[in-house]
């Protein structure tokens, strides 16, 4: 097995101990267990459990950063993409969290850990609005007065309802449609969206 899949199995191992028993439950002795792999294996690859969890974390925005590409590189248009992305963004981690069971706790609680982890998604997440912001300032649909800026704020502004969106603070007593309308009427306020003749 190369290196790289061996790493990634032992990640993969790691986050089901994770999301079944618990971080703190979950001893780098179980994660070499279950991956049917010696400790000195598991220690080649990561000093410790900290280190491993922060693997899983990054793998996750990894899956997270490739689903937002795939909607960034939809042949829809690009108002349609903004609104798309910010969903797929939210709906995922909130799935990733719910999925993961006691990693909900951790990523709550280690938020500064997270943070951490989380510089190189932030980096792509901010080049993907970017992409379709000047998409959509080519094509007359937005009118901004600079688009690398509008792209940072676009990604704050997603980031901070992230944990409120999570724990469903945020709409959780509308539909989807109306909450979609509040979140269009913000966005495209924000964006200068023209309507299109």
């Amino acid at each position: 097995m190369t290196v790289s899949k061996t790493r990634a199995k032992l990640v993969d191992v790691a986050r089901q101990l994770f999301a079944k028993m618990g971080v703190e439950n979950t001893t780098m002795n179980d994660i070499a267990v279950a991956s049917k792999k010696g400790r000195r294996t598991l220690y080649t690859y990561f000093k410790s459990k900290d280190e491993i969890y922060l693997a899983v974390v990054e793998s996750e925005l990894d899956i997270l950063s490739d689903t937002m590409k795939q909607v960034a590189e939809k042949d829809i248009s690009p108002d349609e993409k903004i609104i798309e992305m910010i969903y797929t963004r939210l709906d995922a981690v909130k799935e990733v969290v719910y999925r993961n069971g006691t990693l909900r706790a951790n990523f709550f609680r280690d938020i500064w850990k997270v943070e951490k982890v989380r510089k190189r998604f932030d980096a792509k997440e901010i080049q993907l609005f970017r992409t379709v912001l000047q998409e959509g300032q080519d094509k007359g649909v937005f009118q901004l007065d600079d688009v690398g800026m509008t792209a940072i704020l676009v990604h704050y502004c997603v980031k901070g309802i992230e944990v409120p969106y999570i724990r469903g603070n945020i709409g959780g007593d509308l539909d989807f449609f109306t909450r979609k309308q509040y979140v269009s009427n913000i966005v495209f306020g924000a964006l200068h969206k023209k309507e299109l003749k």
